[in-house]
């Protein structure tokens, strides 16, 4: 089976978000249980020379984007095993950042057709094009519209994957022609509540849609998680079921990972502990064992619960024996939060704005629960890899999170969850897990429960496969 796996970024390459880690380890996966799985995404200007030495120059075509003839350059390199394609054009692409431009409807429209225009150049006829979120969605509506009757593109299967249903590529109905290059027969296929919604054209064209949990693919029917779409995705039902991502459990493995401080793994983690002293000395805070260490690592914003950290925390750490630490970025509101809590509890709280991938590295090592009580998760990758540390999740049960994580109330679980969206009831989840923290022999059942849980990418990659026979 092949199949070309549609990216608008990827790792090692290039990553903004979750999509970037899904691109670059679920493609290794597909390829280890014999699927030739080869991935194509845009050559950004933001891709490291290093990266670039690596790439061989194949050739260049041009691509219509409506009414003009656009130059593509397509390039390939190998990673992990992987082919990568990559499409190159200056004018598009050459930019510091990857989204957020005046022109991302136009940009990605000339992805979409040059991801269709150079099958035939790079020798690969897929079996099965996989795209993802709105930047992709495009290519199921120009294959099924424009490619599907062509010599050498009969018979390819189409899914669309939704990472997370909030960007949806939502442009005006003017456009429809002039930068889509789509006719007036064809605007039922993307037209959505008075405009042109991209994600909406990727759900009605693709032979199957997926989510990224199989919780998420439910919630996703309902207008408090849709943003709009749950009547689209409610008559499409049929085709829409949820796949839960996994992690590169090689990446992520404290046996192994050079930027903790001391290596440890689930039949010996004694050096856990010290993990936990070694980032205590580094941020100044009281070196002590004993103390438990609660662990955020997150974007700042309320969509991820912070309006629910910001009602209780300040006199739950007052009054409680535990120190926080803090990495991440986000809403000035909750940037100032933190700022002011780790002001007034400096002997508690730890605050680093910004993402720095080593000391996140070290504070999942160091944390022995780790809170992420988002309003709403896709899937969540961050509480997977605390597992993988050894630090126990605090979540709300929504998407990924309820998939991954069960109260450890029922003493089978790997965590502590709370179910509606009330700050006092994640408190109480908070104050449970400490709890359970100062039994020491339950602490190091659910310690070693935590080290063992196998959240790694190969039964998701089965399940895609079986995803992609059932279309063929």
């Amino acid at each position: 089976m092949k199949v070309l796996y549609v990216a608008s970024e990827a790792l090692p390459f290039a990553a903004s978000g979750g999509l970037a880690d899904v691109a670059g380890s679920l493609p290794a996966a597909l390829k280890k249980s014999k699927t030739d799985c080869r991935v194509i995404m845009p050559l950004y200007g933001t891709i490291s020379d290093e990266m670039r030495s690596k790439m061989q120059f194949i050739t260049n075509i041009m691509v219509p984007v409506s009414w003009r003839m656009q130059y593509c350059g397509i390039f390939e390199a190998k990673a992990n095993g992987v082919t990568y394609y990559f499409i190159d054009n200056e004018y598009y692409f050459k930019r510091n950042t990857l989204y957020g431009h005046y022109d991302d409807g136009e940009r990605f429209a000339f992805f979409s057709r040059a991801v269709l225009e150079i099958i035939p150049v790079i020798g690969f006829k897929p079996d099965i094009i996989h795209c993802n979120d709105w930047q992709s969605a495009l290519v199921p509506v120009y294959y099924s519209t424009m490619y599907a009757q062509r010599e050498g593109y009969t018979g390819i299967k189409t899914v669309f994957t939704i990472h997370n249903i909030q960007y949806q590529g939502i442009y005006g109905k003017e456009i429809l022609g002039d930068v889509f290059g789509l006719g007036e027969e064809h605007t039922a296929l993307v037209e959505f509540s008075g405009c042109i919604n991209l994600m909406k054209g990727g759900i009605e064209c693709a032979n199957k849609v997926t989510t990224v949990s199989y919780t998420y693919a439910q919630e996703i029917l309902d207008p408090w998680f849709s943003h709009g779409l749950h009547t689209i995705l409610q008559e499409r039902s049929y085709k829409l079921s949820g796949i839960l991502n996994g992690i590169d459990t090689q990446n992520y493995s404290p046996e192994t990972d050079k930027a903790i401080y001391f290596n440890y793994s689930a039949d010996d983690f004694s050096n856990k502990v010290k993990n936990k002293t070694a980032l205590q000395a580094e941020f100044g805070l009281p070196v002590n064992e004993n103390i438990p260490a609660m662990g955020i690592i997150s974007r700042l914003v309320s969509h991820k619960g912070f309006d629910l950290v910001k009602r209780v925390m300040w006199d739950h750490i007052a009054n409680a024996d535990m120190q926080l630490y803090v990495l991440g970025s986000g809403d000035w509101e909750y940037e100032s939060f933190f700022s002011e809590l780790a002001a007034a509890f400096p002997a508690k709280v730890a605050l680093r704005l910004g993402f720095i991938p080593d000391l996140a590295r070290k504070i999942y090592a160091a944390s022995d629960l780790f809170l992420m009580p988002s309003k709403s998760e896709p899937c969540g990758l961050s509480q997977m890899v605390a597992l993988r540390y050894g630090a126990l999740p605090i979540v709300r049960e929504t998407g990924g999170l309820k998939d991954t994580i069960t109260d450890s109330g029922d003493g089978h679980g790997n965590g502590f969850t709370f179910k509606s969206y009330d700050a006092y009831d994640m408190l109480d989840a908070i104050r449970r897990a400490l709890g359970a923290y100062y039994d020491e022999d339950y602490r190091k059942v659910l310690t070693e429960r935590a080290l063992r849980c196998d959240n790694s990418w190969g039964k998701s990659a089965k399940e895609y496969i079986e995803l992609y026979k059932s279309i063929l």
